[in-house]
């Protein structure tokens, strides 16, 4: 015995499914975006944690902590963002100092990613101060959720039938 289903509303559900596909790369590009700029504000915070000590040569077997002058060109340097890399619907980017230019330390032009990376990983003369993975670290729970409600509002429109996100 055989039985017939009729079911009303598939071609709306199909459309609407449809348009979603459409949108989510666009939509990715949002969150990401949206989730980047919050990580490089925490990022920027996270200079400010930075302990110094006035300039000294470290001698062997000897550490030293950043100077003031050296805290003082993080600060200054804003983190970047790069440019997104799409592959399909996945969106990357990253945040920090790599593009940040250079600054005078000591009457000498040096590479600000020189700087950060010396005092974000250590070197054989300081200490590290991990200061760029504590604060991604601390602003991943709140940029996951400001991802989260970007994707949720955008694809809710759509659903709704409102397509623009």
């Amino acid at each position: 015995m055989a039985y017939q289903m009729k079911v009303e509303g598939t071609e709306e559900i199909s459309k609407m499914l449809t348009t979603m596909a459409d949108k989510a790369p666009g939509v990715a590009s949002q969150a990401v975006y949206k989730g980047a700029g919050l990580m490089r504000g925490e990022v920027a915070k996270g200079a400010e944690s930075i302990r110094t000590a006035p300039f000294k040569w470290a001698g062997a077997n000897d550490y030293r902590l950043p100077s003031p002058e050296e805290k003082e060109i993080v600060m200054q340097a804003d983190p970047g963002i790069a440019k997104f890399d799409k592959n399909g619907t996945e969106v990357q980017t990253s945040v920090g100092y790599a593009n940040s230019g250079y600054a005078y330390l000591k009457g000498k032009l040096k590479p600000i990613p020189v700087i950060v990376n010396a005092i974000n990983s250590g070197t054989s003369f300081m200490r590290k101060q991990t200061f760029v993975r504590t604060a991604a670290r601390k602003a991943k729970s709140k940029t996951e959720q400001a991802m989260k409600e970007v994707v949720e509002t955008a694809f809710e429109a759509i659903a709704n039938g409102k397509t623009e996100g």
